[in-house]
């Protein structure tokens, strides 16, 4: 017989860990391939995890409500001997080899999670870090230790060197150091400085030099945000306090992530649409019976994006230490509202290789997925740039927070009736007009005013030259 590992998979760029929301299949139950093994949800979109291969679930190692990081063995499936496992994101191969590092991110902040510390109760089947951590962890030198990125990442963060990351003890696999190892390392390394040692008490060396940690108690790199002490609200016999979902908390880091992350600078333009709001008056009759659909301004707004980024590619773009990644394509992910209220960011793929017509065909389709929860996976992944209607909640303008790990984030408001002053060959007059303003969100490490406000006003051009005359849908 062999035994499988089956891996908790990468569901997206900026996507370092998920949530398990339920067991489908438990120790015993027998699967064959794609069964479904559990279900899982990140802040982006819920999924399946299926099976790699044919066999029996002999071990899970995790809760239901766990947050496991990507690239962790949450399970362990018995095959017949010689049984060929293929490649899957889902699988890391044979118990004893070593389980495949995450694909490095763009270096943003992991979101806070409440972690354990390693002495928690065992998952079903026995808990992985209870069961191979030895009493005394042991500590190896860099040379041959394994370090997963996620790891390296909350050490970049933290300042910590190397020498002192390899004598942190890791409770994981052969002495590996996870994210609780660190997270509990430095909530002690915090509170040896809140009592006044000399850090020696952080760890059971007395070589490592102490350096003072933003993080508030250790609870995670977006806390660096955060108050150490944040402030007990008082209530009275009319309040109610009511939980936080699992996707609102999920949203609640990301938010606080991108805050920590980026330093946000924002631009406003106002802008006359009132050619496309005859033209879509004009068409959109025609366009339902002909097509069954709706025509929106979202696509127009889509169209006129892709354009400006071809001209100004610096903001299609992700940060990665102190490189510059320049992206490829141009996904355009656009917010949609969930029937729970929140919001969700699904990516209109190359958006600047579709017509008018694709373009529209593709934002009904992903938002009415989105309406009734039938996104999958890969509609909310791989986005460069995000657009945010405001205009809908009946907002004129507002200053959205970046969509990590991309640098810039657009949001147009409500489209309104407005006195303007018009330009014409006999002088100008005070005329009617359909007027919008439009903000842009960037991150200030890579893109300057001048770049983001020439990027605005470019989009805005695009939208006032729009041709009312065009027959293209």
């Amino acid at each position: 017989m062999a035994q499988v590992e089956l891996i908790m998979p990468k569901m997206g760029e900026s996507i370092i860990e998920a949530t398990i929301l339920s067991w489908v299949k438990q120790v015993g139950d027998t699967v064959e391939v794609d069964d479904t093994i559990l279900e899982i949800a990140t802040d982006k979109v819920d999924s399946e995890v299926p099976s790699p291969v044919d066999g029996t679930i002999i071990k899970i190692f995790f809760d239901v409500d766990a947050t496991i990081a990507v690239g962790e063995v949450i399970a362990l499936i018995e095959t017949e001997a010689g049984a060929e496992v293929a490649a899957s994101p889902a699988t890391g191969g044979s118990v004893g080899q070593e389980a495949p590092a995450p694909e490095p991110e763009a270096p943003t902040a992991p979101a806070p999670q409440q972690v354990p510390e390693p002495t928690t109760s065992p998952a079903p089947g026995g808990s992985r870090e209870a069961n191979k951590a030895p009493a005394t962890p042991t500590v190896a030198s860099s040379e041959g230790r394994f370090y997963s990125p996620l790891v390296r990442t909350i050490a970049k963060a933290e300042h910590i060197t190397q020498a002192e990351l390899d004598q942190v003890p890791g409770s994981g696999k052969n002495g590996r150091v996870n994210k609780a190892d660190m997270l509990a390392y430095l909530k002690r390394r915090d509170n040896s400085f809140l009592n006044g040692t000399n850090g020696a008490a952080a760890m059971p060396t007395t070589n490592v030099s102490p350096v003072t940690s933003p993080l508030s108690q250790g609870e995670g790199l977006g806390e660096r945000a955060k108050p150490k002490q944040t402030p007990v609200p008082v209530l009275s016999g009319n309040d109610e306090i009511v939980e936080m979902g699992r996707m609102r908390k999920l949203i609640a880091d990301h938010m606080v992530m991108s805050k920590a992350t980026s330093p946000h600078v924002t631009s406003f333009i106002e802008v006359d649409v009132t050619d496309i709001v005859n033209w879509r008056n004009k068409v959109k009759g025609p366009f339902k019976a002909k097509h069954g659909q709706n025509i929106t301004f979202t696509p127009i707004f889509i169209e006129a994006v892709a354009k400006a980024i071809r001209d100004y590619p610096g903001v299609n773009v992700s940060v990665s230490g102190d490189k510059i990644i320049q992206k490829g394509d141009i996904n355009i992910g656009m917010a949609a509202a969930l029937p729970s209220g929140n919001l969700i960011v699904p990516v209109i793929k190359n958006a600047d290789q579709l017509n008018l017509m694709g373009l529209t065909k593709t934002v009904n389709d992903l938002a009415n997925r989105a309406r009734e929860n039938k996104l999958k996976p890969e509609d909310v992944q791989g986005g460069t740039f995000t657009l945010t209607n405001v205009g809908t909640f009946g907002n004129v303008m507002g200053t959205p927070i970046i969509n990590q790990p991309q640098v810039a984030i657009l949001a147009v408001g409500a489209i309104r009736k407005k006195p303007a002053v018009v330009e014409t060959e006999y002088g100008d007059l005070i005329a009617i007009r359909q007027l919008m303003f439009m903000s842009l969100s960037y991150d200030h490490r890579v893109v300057d005013g001048m770049m983001g406000g020439s990027f605005l006003r470019r989009i805005g051009d695009y939208l006032e030259g729009f041709d009312d005359g065009r027959t293209d849908v």
